[in-house]
């Protein structure tokens, strides 16, 4: 019996070393996985960065063309061009004057909209306006429909406080399918900031626009109509009769 009993009780501790084996190795494996996807995702998330990062040189490289007051637009991937033929066709090509673009892809006002670093708009408005301008537009807020009302509010500030300019006009979200839900939220925080900011608020929340099948970025159509819609605003505005209606 004693014999018996010892086998038993190696056999027992021998399928239990096994299977702790086992347990450990397939850790080991998840933990392997998980710190090649992480890899992964980081590496795609930095090749995303510089993509975009390159866009808004060659954006911001583009010669001024037009005429009149100097007009600089600090905004986002609407304003970079981002899935168009040709990123000069962008909403910014609709307005008058002479027209410089300073656009990032993903970035908002919010410091964490995006992930790349320097990318938003407080950051990036020194440079902006460096050249000198008569107007600052600032499009955006799709990309900061999933941040906190506190850092929407609070990256707005660094915004109005890097600016450097006479006039400044703020040009809000539409309702992009994809992000529809979070847009009129931060409608409402960028009208109530703006005001604060004595700064004039254009609303697009209720335009009618054409997407892409991504339902977030325009098509060359929708470019036109937010551009148009955008210099009609800012013509009221230099008249005095702003009435944001939409199209």
């Amino acid at each position: 019996m004693n014999v018996s009993w010892t086998a038993r009780s190696r056999l027992l501790g021998a399928r239990r070393r096994t299977r702790f084996g086992m347990a450990f190795l397939l850790a080991l494996i998840a933990v392997v996985l998980l710190v090649d996807l992480g890899a992964d995702a980081n590496g795609s998330e930095a090749a995303r960065c510089a993509r975009f990062a390159a866009d808004a040189q060659d954006r911001r490289a583009e010669p001024v063309v037009g005429s009149g007051d100097r007009v600089v637009v600090l905004g986002d991937s609407w304003s970079a061009g981002l899935g168009l033929d040709d990123p000069a066709d962008a909403w910014p090509s609709r307005l008058a004057g002479r027209v410089s673009v300073d656009a990032f892809s993903g970035s908002g006002f919010s410091r964490l909209a995006s992930p790349c670093a320097g990318a938003c708009f407080a950051q990036r408005a020194p440079r902006a306006v460096s050249g000198g301008a008569d107007l600052v537009v600032v499009e955006g807020g799709l990309n900061d429909v999933d941040q906190p009302v506190a850092a929407l509010r609070a990256g707005f500030t660094r915004v109005m406080r890097a600016l450097e300019a006479p006039r400044v006009v703020v040009v809000g979200p539409a309702s992009a399918p994809a992000r529809a839900a979070g847009a009129r939220r931060v409608d409402e925080v960028l009208a109530a900031m703006a005001s604060r900011y004595d700064a004039a608020y254009v609303s697009t929340l209720d335009l009618d626009l054409a997407y892409l099948d991504d339902g977030l970025h325009l098509t060359a159509r929708g470019h036109r109509e937010l551009g148009d819609y955008v210099a009609q605003q800012l013509a009221a505005l230099a008249s005095g009769a702003h009435t944001p209606t939409p199209l």
